[in-house]
């Protein structure tokens, strides 16, 4: 069976307020992809935190997208090319999106491929709590944004996305 080109690793808790957001994304794309389309080129995975383990995901992939809840990220949401980039994270429990990308670079020594984050903005991380009605809206946001994003799963033309979105300061 052949790998998806476009992998979508969706992190986050649940059962964590705001942070369910990436989960959520993820369940939305998994209705859609069940409904049938142009999906067979994606793989979608969630998690509550990215892990040494996730830079295997990556092999065979033409691009990917982390989506991942955030309270630094201005709303609705941001979208941002990554790079390979050993951090802090990367003798941690868990990684950076960046720190992945590195670990994947060390035990391939190839590069990794084209690799995108959708941050999406969240205010309340608090344990058994809700998704806020803001985080909500957010997510809506980040969906019809990801929607012109899967229209084009190139990784050229999402460099075009966020050099948009850089330039306009509009998100």
């Amino acid at each position: 069976m052949k790998t998806p080109e476009l992998l979508i690793l969706a992190v986050g808790n649940p059962n964590r307020g705001d942070d369910a957001l990436g989960p959520l994304f993820l369940e939305r794309l998994a209705a859609r992809k069940e409904q049938g389309g142009n999906w067979d080129d994606i793989e979608l995975l969630t998690d509550f935190q990215l892990q040494i383990e996730h830079a295997v995901d990556l092999e065979h992939r033409t691009l990917v997208l982390f989506v991942d809840a955030s309270i630094s990220c201005p709303p609705p949401y941001q979208f941002t090319r990554l790079q390979a980039a050993r951090d802090t994270s990367y003798t941690s429990h868990a990684l950076t999106p960046a720190a992945v990308l590195h670990v994947y670079e060390q035990i391939t020594s190839v590069s990794a491929p084209p690799a995108f984050l959708l941050a999406m903005r969240g205010e309340s991380f608090e344990l058994g709590e809700s998704p806020s009605l803001l985080a909500k809206a957010n997510l809506m946001a980040a969906s019809e944004f990801a929607d012109q994003l899967f229209l084009k799963r190139d990784s050229k033309r999402w460099d075009e996305f966020v050099e948009h979105i850089s330039t306009t300061h509009e998100v």
